[in-house]
């Protein structure tokens, strides 16, 4: 569902497509199939090729995108390890990742948020798991730089950085959002500056470029 540059989508993600596109504009239940079937120039019918049901298009695009969130937050992890590079490059990775996914797939986020328990009790099961795993992800990178910050204080500054990413839908109008890469620039510097309010006042660098809060008399590890 992407908008990115690359190979000719094929009629199933076509349709995927579509039916996000028209989910989110006007719900769930106010789509047919023959409306999907029209936006990709099939009959409604024709659909039944590809997908059982609205229901099943519903799961594919839900299960679907948090299945590639964590396996490219994975990847991404992965190959900045095996590069040897710093945590906050690795975490510089998750973010940018994020960001594609919300300036490309808004209409999964708006779908996510509106449409999540329409889904059968096994695949709403699985994207909440999913969305665990990829949260850990983000939770390691993070304390990877801030190492004090405890797991719960990660989580949460993970949390809201996902809430602060995911408003991409609430600013779709033709003037509400500059040009991609500025668009995709702004956000990056307004996650790192959350993550980096998370160890409170006092943080300095600690040993493997995370942060280590102060005291106030400045010894290391303190909590103030």
């Amino acid at each position: 569902m992407s908008t990115q540059t690359g190979p000719a989508p094929t009629r199933r993600e076509q349709i995927l497509r579509e039916a996000a596109r028209l989910f989110a504009e006007r719900g769930f239940h106010g789509v047919g199939v023959d409306e999907i079937g029209a936006a990709v120039g099939i009959s409604g019918p024709g659909l039944y090729r590809h997908f059982a049901g609205k229901d099943a298009m519903l799961a594919e695009l839900l299960v679907g995108i948090s299945e590639r969130l964590h396996e490219g937050g994975r990847m991404r992890m992965e190959e900045s390890s095996a590069a040897g590079l710093a945590p906050e490059a690795a975490l510089d990775a998750l973010i940018s990742g994020h960001i594609d996914f919300a300036l490309d797939d808004r209409s999964l986020i708006t779908l996510h948020d509106r449409e999540l328990d329409r889904l059968r009790d096994s695949d709403r099961k699985q994207v909440r798991k999913l969305q665990r795993q990829y949260v850990e992800l983000w939770v390691d990178a993070v304390r990877a730089i801030y190492p004090d910050l405890t797991e719960l204080e990660a989580r949460v500054s993970v949390h809201t950085v996902f809430g602060l990413l995911n408003s991409t839908p609430h600013l779709s109008g033709t003037s509400a959002l500059p040009d991609r890469d500025t668009t995709a620039a702004l956000l990056h510097r307004l996650a790192r500056g959350a993550l980096s309010a998370a160890p409170g006042r006092g943080a300095s660098p600690g040993p493997a470029g995370g942060a280590v809060r102060t005291g106030a008399a400045g010894s290391s590890g303190q909590q103030t």
